[in-house]
């Protein structure tokens, strides 16, 4: 096996079964533009793996004994250890059940979407790109589901979403409601490049690290119930 280029994008494995983590390093060294820089048995390895190997994507088991793969997110994306680092992580969790409800967790805690364990090589060549560029690994109805499962009573709107412009409160929406910046930019009649203003902006006015992140504001807050 050749070492990854410093380009390639970092992935770390954490599963409490020794068998299926080299089974997914096998398919994850095998795509191009990635490589595999560490795997952990359980959360607080993964957790201690994550601060010192400054991984691009952890791929997540979310049930494994001592720390599981919830509480294991939550530790990585809390305020401090986001503060030290020089570049993001992006979590996916990894599940035998189809709108899990431990995931729907993780997802509120700053994962990037869920996979099924049994995905083909090509959904996770796939979803590792897509959460790398900041996107959610699942459609946007499943995302949906899962959140307002999570969200039943909603939180008060805080000041900072005031805070948006009404072009950027339009943008907010669509791209809770999980439309492409392609999709965004007809509704809006605006430029790809304005789009993508658009949502740096409020990404920056709300404090959030993606736009996964906007999907969980939009359903905590109660702001797509709202038209």
């Amino acid at each position: 096996m050749t070492a990854g280029s410093a380009d390639d994008i970092r992935v770390l494995l954490v599963d409490d079964q020794e068998l299926f983590r080299e089974g997914v390093r096998v398919i994850v060294d095998a795509q191009d533009g990635m490589t595999v820089v560490g795997s952990a048995g359980d959360g607080l390895e993964a957790v201690r793996l994550v601060d010192r190997l400054s991984p691009d994507v952890v791929l997540m088991d979310i049930r494994m004994p001592d720390m599981d793969g919830v509480e294991a997110t939550r530790q990585i994306f809390l305020p401090d250890r986001v503060a030290r680092r020089a570049s993001p992580v992006r979590v996916v969790v990894l599940t035998t059940f189809n709108l899990d409800d431990r995931a729907a967790t993780a997802i509120r805690y700053g994962a990037s979407g869920f996979l099924l364990k049994d995905t083909t090589p090509l959904q996770l060549r796939d979803a590792i790109r897509t959460v790398y560029a900041g996107n959610a690994v699942l459609a946007p109805q499943d995302l949906a589901t899962l959140l307002d499962g999570q969200f039943r009573s909603r939180s008060a709107v805080p000041t900072a979403y005031l805070s948006l412009t009404d072009k950027e409160r339009e943008v907010f929406t669509a791209v809770a409601r999980g439309l492409s910046n392609t999709e965004i930019a007809g509704l809006v009649f605006a430029s790809e490049s304005t789009v993508k203003t658009h949502v740096g902006a409020i990404l920056r006015k709300l404090a959030l690290r993606d736009r996964v992140q906007i999907v969980v504001f939009a359903h905590e807050h109660g702001l797509l119930d709202q038209g």
